[in-house]
């Protein structure tokens, strides 16, 4: 394909390819060619214009494809118009020849509709310069349309639309022929001509004035019978032709000259009468609607009527909101002619499809161009319509003349008008939310008081529409719900006798009950109690008044299922009394039934029938809304209840032979209800009716009463079908816009949805209208549910009765009847194995699978489409179901038989089908044989033109095999991409389905081939370029379900290869078709681009402006302006706002998440910003917040400034206008995800100096520097009339608040940048306190001034209490408690609100005791637990104590507030088996009634107050105060807390302390034993802060250290709270609440000994004790050898040693805080010294026993000491790097090895090495205890026995030698230094004395001059230190005593050494100077801390 990338086509390559390739490879050229030409130099293109000439027109007289001769068109047109185009007559008149050949053979038909389409690009582009060929290019055209076939005429009529497209008003004198014309082709035969006949002639309307002046109504006429036998598509063209054209007629888009005998310009009455015209008569002409007239029937179709319905919303679509909000009163008033006209509704079935069509119209065009103001103004005019209509209803009622029955046809017409108005305005209030909220205070148009009246009215249906009003009203403003529902009740006790009322008024009762739902806030449970008695009554009084039972019974049972939507937590107060009323109204025994029947009238048993189904409506609800309260208890007391209804049903026909049929109605009711239950429930509660059941199902779905009337395919079938099936039914059943209205097309003969078919349908979940169906279609409908439910609970053998019965049944019948039949039983038959299906059931013994065989087998040669899809699906669920392989391929075998033989298109299309779907539910298709088979036999029905039917649904099968099949097919996708290709280029266009289909396989391929398409082989890059090549030619398809499909094959070639999809060409072609008229398309559009700016986001919004900049002026939208100011963001804004669509406004808002997440923090930061800010200002609405404006004008100077920020805009002043609450408050939540993505990204965005220091030398941009934008969007979404905007914008504000309060303000320092903005902040907040604010946003109000208040911004007291006054307000109205004028919520949002209130204030008198703290002692650290927002503003002079005055003020109050706040947690935290324990009315703060609905807001407040509730206690130390605060109204303590010291003085200070202490330990530990998440740590760190803040008073931990068991318990929850939670700040926390526990227990231990042993008794701690435990512990295990045998004692020596070796190892590891000492010598050194003591006398004890020494055991004893050493050895090594080793210890230990284990032992190497390495790091250490140690226990060694002192004298001999001789050159100059140069010397004396006689001398001539170096002369004793005048005094002490002992030794080493003689004799001078100084001193000098004497006596003359 790369060859075909060239300017001239490469002839030689194009040659060398195939037939079909060679198309390929042209079109690939033509396409490359398209996007080239306009960027070639137009030199070049006069260069090759001949030679490109010349190949164009060869490949168009080869018979081009269809989408190769428009890419050829369009190539030949740009050629002329860019380069010479002066020829370009000639190549027209060269296509006029063409055109008028004779040739008819099937090669030049291709041929002459390419030079056709040739003509009209080159009108289009060449325009006026080809006008002189103009004349005779139409005469030739025309003359072809009369011999031209459907394929030649759809042509023709796209070319004309070209040419005239072209040539504009140049063409003006050929107009009146076109017209005449394309005016036949609109009735033409193919829908696809009548669809290009639309489009020419909507084209010919912008020059030809006569279409909607003179021939207007001509043009009508021929639009309307244009609609007759359409298709979709059909209707959307004309419907959009005919409104354009009734607009210009209204309002001309250019003036017209009138001439005589025309008409100017209409009004809007003639365009409506036009319409209306149509939509009664339809197109036949007067004649044929008189003679239906008098016949009685209406003949216009309802094709015509919904045509009709669609011209009307582009009618006023066109015209546009400005028109429709000044025109509105008028067309509405037309519009309710049209709805109440005779002709309208003759039949039920007219009329519902009327009133469809009518709401339609109402709603596509107020709901979509109308913004919130106007709409307001359109509710005003509908009500005042629905009041003229009630006037007119109510003076007809009360007028006895006698045209009273003229008068009554009036009254029952007027419903149908009511009903519209009224759902339309429910609509329109429901959309509006609280913004509706001014409607109802206006008393001009006293909306509520007019719905209300028409509860009165006459009709039902009008009754039932006020009702669903009144629904919507309290749904979109709950607040109201509680008033209306006791308006509603008061009303109809006061007019209980009248009919009209009781059902009207019950009627709105229960749709407002059934609203609730919709209400988070509730209502209060006193409501719900009075419905209910209400009900009761209802029912007990039925009885007493004929005229009035049966509203009477329905409107009871009717209330009874609206309470039972309330849910279970109302529900379960009131079960008893409804299971009661059930058992009631059916007999007590089946008996009493039996009896019944021989009782009673027509009356009584329509009055029972109706009561009845009533109860069993109540208990579907129960089972629909409370599932859990349906226990088996219940369902057993329900059982005869349910046995008797069962039974019922079966006494209906004797019913009808003694009353006839009027009972029928109800008894088709009374079927339906029963059903609709039995379905709910499961199957074995009513198994004994199994075959009552079965019979009457089987009746009903067989019986006659299903033969007279035709069934609702699509009720039936619809649910039951695949949905990748459904577009073969046609597209029709696709989801599209006009879907409304497009269902009522497949409705059944009975009549279409409307409320009166059942009106508990007013109790239904949704927001939108309800529709039942009418009663025997919905009873078809529950029996095929049914029946699929209970079929498999039924014997085998009845089983195969019932399908073979069905066989027969429909075998029977003909025609009509056979189809209904078929579709009634196919339906209970798929329904049965979808729920086998999905329940992995069976389907029974092999003799039901004929039956069930035949009968699909039968459906799929129906002429339904939709059943023959069912069919398909239920053989693919019948091969689920059985499971058998073998099954299976004998299914397979039977659809390719079949293929073979059958001719008729249906029965091949439904067979293809079904071999498709075979493998669907069975894991797919793994037989490669299988595979191939099928491939043949779709491949070649896929290539059948002459049905394209067949074609069609062989391709979808063709997409289900290649999905079923996964890798498998990948060997087939080579031939799969030709095929599809080669039908893309051959089918024509008049046969969108076929292309549709075509794209489902390229979209399953691509899938199929997935990541594979990236490679880059030739293979692999033929077929990407087929897949782009396919994607281009169904993007060019004129069908939009083609052009979606095409979008969609390219975002899954995007997804798979990249780089591969063209976004250039893709995110224009996306942008173009972003506002389609077509669902389908702007789903695929947005889910593309969803995809994409995930990937290239600044690519895509490149390419999105690039496309409007390039677009010609007159194809410009309000979208394209809207791209061009703001970008594709802005466009997705407005399609969000205009979209009604769940899916594609869930799409568009995740596409805006991905473009915002991709490109906000970046350099579009400003962009979004400023988006989201004209979002938010796009309001009609100019009412500005008062709340702002005059209270602040004095508070803010700024004001001036940002005032004109805080109003709303005007239309014109931005690129929005008028957008919705919803698409605002998104905009809201998009703020919010900004700033926390550059909260994750840089941390310019929050730091003021550092962004504008970077925004100097960066062209990046910083959140911060728009923190005014932000704010200033916050409180414009606070203040609106929205209450969702208002929580969105507080919420906004929170955040902003809790991000930016902690920033500096460079300019000022010491303040912050929000300190500027505090007034508006105000301003914000001050709304939600209202007395009239709901209770959601109060609470979010009050998180916010807590926020802000402990947020330190505002250090000014006077500033701050504006927003703590506001929190005062709040405080006050939780103190007034529950007032009755404010029940207009549940209880439960009292709770919220107060519970907010309480939390709110916690916090702020958190954050005032911490920095009231840090004020008094500013070097303490800060509590973690405050926020480092708090602990950076805390240096404010008045931010502590300033702020803690504020609190204080309240403190009374808020802490009995708060103490019962937690009183009541603790309750609802109880188990469910302590529910009883309850209060039985209830806590402080909720109500027994609400306690579900409750618990969820204190699980969300309670952490703050139980820390505040410390603080308190902590503050107070626990001392009972008696003042309490005089208006408090509420309870004011907690029940078992306050209560107690109330009566009688009976409960002490210390009862109430204790049983606050054990509240708070309590709630504490029970949470912290289960946290359930990790976003709950901020609950974990309170509760562990309160503990701290607890114990820190001496009375809890007194408590605490008391209660053995409490402490124990507090510890195993810190315990696992530590190894299961890995916060720092958590497990910190933890340790320091460790410590206070442990204190807790010294304290109380100490005062337990000072009381036990009086003053001056000796401390004994805990610590203490369990050493001592240890040590004897120790002792006792170091016995335990001895008293073995020697065979025991080798057994468990091992476990000895690890346990003692073990001990020691803890006891010599130390903390590296203890490193200037060892463990001995340390805090706690009496403990530990107790234990090593133990731990190495029990060593030596093991060391020494005696089975150490038997003969039997030594040798094991030997090796196992030998690793007992080892492992002592290996303790030096050990430790943890964050520990020290005690090595004194380690060191003893193993002397103690050395001297009792013996040479055996020791002297084994290594151990032996390892030992006195061990002795000389020792030696070398640089702690002096260790060396005066170590030098101790070598003295030790030294004078053991030979065999272990001689080695180690040997080895450690040099290196004491060593340590002594550097002692000289560096002196000891601590008492620890000289005691181990000490200690070093008596080693030495003890080797002396180990030595033998004849070494001695040696060593003491070693010794002697060590002593002497250690001398002092007598100038430098004096000045020397402590520690070396003592070595000096102890040196001359050895001397003296090894002098007399070896004086040969002594004298010789004097004689030999002078330096030692002179050195001794200063030594000795200086000592004796020093001895006279001290003698002659008054005092006598302190005695030194060493060893060295007083004085010393020479006893020998050394000289």
């Amino acid at each position: 394909m790369e060859r075909a990338h060239s300017l001239l086509l490469d002839e030689e390559a194009c040659n060398q390819v195939g037939k079909h390739q060679k198309a390929e490879f042209i079109l690939e050229w033509l396409n490359h060619l398209k996007r080239l030409l306009p960027a070639t130099d137009r030199a070049d293109i006069r260069q090759n214009q001949r030679c490109l000439v010349d190949q164009l027109w060869e490949i168009l007289i080869n018979s081009p494809s269809r989408p190769t001769r428009w890419v050829l068109a369009h190539c030949l047109a740009v050629l002329y118009r860019l380069g010479d185009p002066i020829p370009s007559s000639l190549m027209v008149e060269r296509c006029n020849n063409i055109i008028r050949s004779k040739d008819d053979s099937p090669s030049a038909l291709p041929t002459r509709l390419a030079a056709i389409a040739c003509l009209g690009t080159l009108y289009e582009q060449l325009g006026r310069m080809l006008i002189g060929c103009f004349k005779d290019t139409l005469a030739c055209l025309l003359k072809a349309m009369k011999s031209a076939e459907s394929q030649g005429r759809y042509e023709i009529m796209l070319s004309m639309e070209r040419i005239l497209r072209g040539l504009g008003v140049s063409a003006v004198s050929c107009h009146r022929d076109i017209y005449k014309v394309v005016r036949a082709c609109l009735t033409d035969r193919s829908m696809a001509v009548r669809c290009a006949a639309a489009k020419v002639l909507l084209e010919l309307q912008r020059e030809a004035a006569f279409l909607w002046t003179s021939e207007l109504e001509n043009v009508a006429t021929v639009c309307f019978r244009a609609f007759e036998g359409s298709n979709y598509n059909v209707r959307v063209s004309v419907s959009k032709l005919l409104g354009i054209l009734l607009a210009a007629a209204v309002e001309p888009q250019q003036p017209t000259a009138p001439r005589q005998g025309a008409r100017s310009q209409g009004s809007l009455e003639e365009v409506m009468e036009l319409l209306s015209g149509g939509f009664l008569r339809g197109g036949g002409g007067f004649l044929r609607a008189s003679g239906d007239m008098l016949k009685g029937t209406s003949s216009v179709s309802k094709d015509v009527r919904i045509g009709v319905t669609q011209a009307y919303v582009v009618f006023v679509s066109t015209l546009g909101s400005s028109w429709l909000e000044a025109n509105f009163p008028a067309f509405l008033s037309l519009l309710m002619e049209l709805a109440s006209h005779v002709r309208a509704t003759q039949t039920p079935a007219d009329a519902a499809v009327t009133r469809r069509c009518v709401s339609f119209i109402l709603r596509s065009t107020l709901g979509s161009l109308l913004g919130e103001k106007a709409q307001i103004n359109a509710v005003k005019q509908l009500c005042l319509a629905v009041a003229t209509q009630k006037r007119a209803v109510d003076a007809a009622l009360t007028d006895g003349n006698v045209e009273t029955k003229v008068l009554s046809a009036d009254v029952s017409a007027s419903q149908h008008v009511l009903v519209c108005c009224l759902l339309e305005m429910g609509a329109l209030v429901q959309g509006l939310g609280s913004t509706a909220a001014p409607l109802l205070t206006d008393t001009t148009t006293a909306l509520l008081d007019t719905v209300i009246s028409v509860l009165l009215h006459p009709a039902i249906l009008a009754r039932l529409a006020a009702a669903w009003c009144l629904r919507c009203v309290a749904m979109a403003m709950p607040s109201h719900c509680s008033l209306l529902l006791d308006r509603c009740i008061e009303r109809l006790v006061a007019l209980k006798s009248s009919p009209d009322a009781v059902a009207g008024y019950g009627a709105a009762i229960a749709a407002l009950m059934a609203a609730v739902q919709h209400c988070p806030l509730g209502i209060p449970h006193t409501k719900d109690k009075m419905v209910l008695d209400l009900a009761e009554d209802l029912l007990r009084s039925a009885s007493q008044n004929s005229q009035i039972s049966l509203q009477r019974t329905q409107a009871g049972w009717l209330l009874i299922s609206s309470l039972i939507t309330l849910g279970p937590a109302v529900v379960e107060h009131h079960l008893p009394r409804l299971i009661l009323l059930w058992r009631c109204v059916f007999p007590a025994s089946l008996r009493e039934q039996e009896m019944e029947l021989q009782r009673g009238d027509y009356f009584t048993w329509q009055v029972t029938l109706e009561g009845r189904a009533g109860a069993l409506s109540a208990m579907k609800s129960l089972l629909q809304h409370c599932r859990d309260l349906v226990t088996d208890d219940v369902i057993s007391r329900l059982l005869t209840p349910l046995a008797c209804a069962v039974a019922l049903l079966t006494k209906l026909p004797a019913l009808f032979r003694s009353y006839g049929t009027s009972v029928k109605s109800w008894s088709i009711v009374y079927r339906l209800r029963v059903y609709e239950l039995l379905a709910l429930l499961p199957p074995q509660t009513y198994q004994e009716s199994f075959g009552l059941v079965m019979n009457q199902l089987v009746s009903d779905l067989s019986g006659q009463d299903n033969l007279n009337q035709t069934c609702s395919e699509l009720s039936l079938l619809l649910p039951l079908c695949h949905r990748d099936d459904l577009p073969l039914a046609g597209p029709a059943l696709h989801d599209t816009d006009h879907r409304y209205i497009e269902e009522q097309l497949h409705s059944s003969s009975v009549g279409g949805g409307s409320l009166d078919n059942d009106p508990f349908s007013l109790c239904e979940r949704g927001y939108e209208a309800p529709a039942p169906l009418p009663s025997p279609v919905a009873l078809a409908t529950a029996s095929i549910h049914l029946f699929g439910a209970v079929f498999p609970h039924i014997i085998s053998a009845q089983r195969v009765k019932i399908l073979e019965q069905f066989v027969e049944t429909v075998s029977q019948l003909k025609g009509q009847r056979q189809q209904t039949i078929q579709t009634h039983l196919c339906a209970a038959l798929c329904s049965l194995l979808k729920h086998q299906g999905s329940n992995r059931g069976s389907l029974g013994p092999e003799e039901i699978r004929p039956p069930a065989l035949s009968l699909l087998s039968g459906a799929l040669e129906s002429t339904s489409p939709l059943l023959r899809c069912l069919a398909a699906e239920g053989l693919a669920r019948l091969v689920q179901v059985v499971g058998d392989p073998g099954f299976t391929v004998s299914i397979s075998l039977l659809c390719f038989d079949r293929l073979k033989t059958a001719r008729d298109a249906a029965s091949r299309s439904s067979y293809a089908l079904a071999l498709g779907a075979l493998y669907r539910y069975t894991g797919g298709i793994s037989s490669p044989q299988h595979l191939s088979n099928c491939l043949g036999v779709l491949f070649t029905l896929s290539q059948d033109s002459t049905s394209p039917e067949v074609q069609t649904w062989s391709l979808h099968s063709l997409s289900l095999v290649v999905d079923l099949s996964g890798s498998l097919y990948r060997t087939h996708a080579e031939p799969s991409f030709t095929l599809v290709l080669r039908l893309l280029l051959s089918t024509p266009p008049t046969h969108p389905e076929v292309h549709y289909s075509l794209g489902r396989c390229l979209h399953c391929l691509i899938t199929c081939l997935g990541p594979d398409l990236q490679g880059n082989g030739t293979a692999v890059s033929d077929l990407r370029s087929s897949c782009l090549v396919a994607c281009g030619v169904m993007q060019d398809s004129p069908d939009c379900l083609v052009q979606a499909r095409a979008i969609s094959c390219l975002q899954q070639l995007h997804m798979f290869s990249p780089p591969h999809v063209n976004l250039t060409s893709l995110v224009p072609a996306l942008c173009a078709n972003l506002c389609s008229s077509f669902l389908s398309l702007r789903r695929a559009v947005v889910a593309c681009l969803r995809q994409l700016v995930q990937r290239e986001v600044l690519e895509v919004s490149e390419h999105a402006v690039t496309l409007v900049k390039e677009l010609p002026r007159r194809d410009n939208t309000q979208l394209d302006v809207t791209i061009k100011e703001v970008g594709l963001e802005g466009a997705l804004f407005i399609l969000l706002d205009r979209e009604s669509d769940f899916s594609l406004r869930k799409d568009i808002q995740e596409t805006l998440v991905h473009m915002m997440a991709a490109s906000a923090t970046s350099n579009k930061l400003a962009h979004w910003l400023k988006l989201c800010k004209d979002v938010l200002s796009a309001t009609t609405d100019g009412r500005a917040p008062l709340e702002s404006k005059q209270e602040d004008e004095d508070a803010d100077p700024g004001k001036d400034d940002d005032s004109s920020a805080f109003r709303a805009r005007s239309e014109s002043g931005g690129p929005f206008t008028a957008l919705r609450s919803a698409t605002r408050c998104f905009a809201m939540e998009c703020v919010c995800r900004i700033i926390a993505q550059c909260e994750t990204t840089d941390p310019a965005h929050f730091d003021m100096s550092l962004a504008q220091e970077r925004r100097l030398h960066e062209s990046t941009d910083f959140l911060v520097l728009h923190l005014g934008d932000l704010v200033r969007m916050a409180f414009m979404a606070a203040t609106d009339h929205s209450d969702e905007l208002r929580l969105a914008g507080l919420q906004t504000l929170l955040v902003i608040i809790r991000q930016f309060s902690a920033i500096p303000e460079p300019e000022f320092p010491g303040h912050v940048i929000l300190e500027q903005y505090q007034a508006n902040v105000g301003a914000a907040l001050r709304p939600a306190f209202t007395s009239d604010a709901p209770p959601d946003i109060t609470a979010k109000a009050c998180q916010v001034c807590s926020a802000w208040i402990v947020s330190g911004v505002v250090s000014d007291l006077r500033d701050l209490r504006r927003v703590h006054q506001l929190l005062v307000s709040s405080l006050a109205k939780v103190q007034s408690g529950r007032e009755a004028s404010s029940q207009l919520y549940n209880e439960a949002a009292a709770t919220m609100e107060t519970l907010a209130v309480l939390k709110a204030w916690a916090e702020v008198y958190i954050v005032a005791i911490q920095r009231s703290k840090q004020k008094e002692s500013s070097h303490r650290p800060a509590d973690p637990s405050v926020s480092s927002l708090a602990s950076d503003s805390s240096g404010s002079e008045s931010g502590g104590a300033g702020l803690l005055k504020l609190v204080q003020s309240e403190l009374s109050t808020l802490s009995r507030l708060w103490l019962a706040a937690l009183q009541d947690y603790a309750l609802l935290t109880l188990p469910q088996e302590y529910s009883s324990q309850l209060p039985a009315t209830g806590g402080s703060f909720y109500t027994a009634e609400t306690v579900s609905q409750a618990r969820r807001h204190y699980t969300s407040s309670w952490a703050p107050i139980l820390h505040a509730t410390s603080l308190w206690l902590h503050n107070t130390g626990f001392v009972i105060s008696d003042e309490a605060p005089a208006n408090l109204s509420r309870p004011a303590t907690p029940t078992s807390m306050g209560n107690r010291s109330s009566v009688g003085g009976s409960s002490s200070p210390e009862d109430i302390n204790t049983d606050r202490l054990h509240l708070i330990l309590g709630i504490s530990v029970e949470f912290l034993c289960s946290p359930h998440s990790e976003d709950q740590m901020e609950n974990i760190t309170s509760c562990l802060r309160a503990l701290q803040v607890l114990l820190d008073v001496s009375w809890p931990r007194a408590k605490i250290g008391n209660d053995q068991a409490l402490s124990v318990e507090l510890l195993s929850v810190l315990h696992r709270l530590m190894l299961t939670r890995e916060s720092i700040s958590v497990q910190l926390a933890v340790l320091d609440l460790l410590q206070r526990i442990v204190a807790a227990a010294h304290e109380h231990i100490r005062e337990k000994r000072h009381s036990a042993e009086g003053p001056g008794g000796s401390a004994w701690t805990l610590t203490d004790s369990d050493c001592r435990l240890v040590a004897s512990a120790l002792c006792v295990l170091s016995e335990l050898p001895s008293i073995c045998s020697p065979e025991g004692s080798v057994s468990i020596l091992p476990t000895v040693l690890y346990l003692l070796l073990g001990v020691l190892r803890e006891l010599v590891h130390q903390p590296s805080v203890q490193t200037d000492a060892p463990a001995v010598e340390s805090g706690g050194g009496a403990c530990l010294s107790v234990v090593i003591q133990a731990a190495v006398q029990a060593l030596k004890s093991v060391l020494t026993s005696p089975m150490s020494r038997q003969e039997k055991c030594r040798g094991s004893w030997n090796l196992l000491l030998q690793s007992a050493l080892n492992t002592l050895l290996t303790f030096w090594d050990s430790g943890p790097s964050s520990c020290v080793v005690d090595q004194v210890s380690l060191l003893t230990a193993l002397t103690v090895f050395l001297l009792s284990a013996g040479p055996d032992v020791c002297t084994t190497e290594p151990l032996h090495k390892l030992c006195l390495q061990r002795f000389t790091t020792s030696m070398d250490s640089k702690d002096p205890l260790v060396v005066s140690h170590c030098c101790q226990l070598l003295t030790t060694v030294f004078q053991a026995q030979p065999g272990v002192a001689i080695p180690y004298i040997q080895a450690l001999g040099p290196t004491l030698i060593r340590f002594l001789q550097k002692v000289e050159r560096s002196r000891p100059k601590t008492p620890q230094e000289l005691l181990g140069v000490l200690e070093a010397i008596r080693a030495m004396e003890a080797l002396i004395q180990a030595a033998d006689e004849s070494q001695r001398p040696q060593l003491v001539a070693v010794l002697l001059p060590l002593l002497i170096s250690f001398l002092l002369d007598e100038n430098a004793l004096s000045s020397a230190p402590l520690p070396s005048r003592s070595l000096h005094d102890s040196a001359l002490k050895d001397l003296m005593r090894f002098g007399p002992q070896h004086p040969a030794v002594f004298r010789s080493l004097i004689t030999t050494s002078p330096h030692l003689k002179s050195r001794l004799q200063a030594a000795i001078k200086g000592n004796q100077e020093s001895l006279n100084v001290k003698a002659s001193s008054v005092n006598p000098a302190a005695h030194s801390t060493g060893k060295s004497s007083p004085s010393i006596t020479l006893k020998t003359k050394f000289l």
